[in-house]
């Protein structure tokens, strides 16, 4: 049985700072075990390593995926930042994570249930493919700021570095 517990979303929050400070988009995440061991954690990394796959959900199930058998996720909930995109909610499903805990929606790309519902339509369930439950809005206005302050500052990775001298920081969450 998964509870939620703040002190994981926060690990989380200081994770995706990490990959802030590593001009990475911020995203963070955390897999815990059993409500309380944290087996691993992920950032976003595509810019780092010139690999768009790379989002912290990934780093952090191939870091578990080293030291133990897939059914570890069974027993295994994620704390992440943001919802997961199409492309990781649905290696989640596919790993059979127990439960997933996550920030602000993803309103461009989530999985989870703000563009797509990967994490639980029926259509997609196989034998090594079944759906997980997904609650959203732990610390949502942190991981908010987070995302805003990244994308008001130059990206030297976008295709196209587009001049943000007019763009202000809005600190205000709806």
């Amino acid at each position: 049985m998964s509870i939620y517990n703040e002190e994981h979303m926060k690990a989380a929050l200081r994770v995706a700072q990490e990959a802030y400070d590593n001009l990475e988009v911020p995203v963070g995440c955390v897999f815990v075990k059993d409500n309380q061991t944290i087996i691993a954690q992920g950032r976003n990394r595509p810019n780092e390593t010139f690999n768009a796959t790379r989002h912290a959900e990934i780093e952090a199930i191939d870091d578990i995926l080293k030291e133990h058998d897939v059914s570890v996720f069974q027993d295994t909930d994620l704390y992440v930042t943001v919802e997961p995109c199409v492309m990781c909610a649905s290696a989640l499903r596919q790993i059979g994570i127990r439960h997933v805990y996550y920030g602000c929606g993803n309103d461009k790309f989530g999985g989870n249930g703000s563009v797509f519902h990967i994490h639980n339509d029926a259509r997609l369930e196989t034998p090594t493919s079944k759906p997980y439950p997904s609650e959203g809005g732990f610390f949502r206005e942190e991981a908010i700021i987070l995302l805003r302050k990244f994308y008001v500052r130059e990206n030297d990775h976008a295709p196209i570095p587009k001049k943000k001298a007019t763009r202000v920081l809005k600190t205000e969450i709806n």
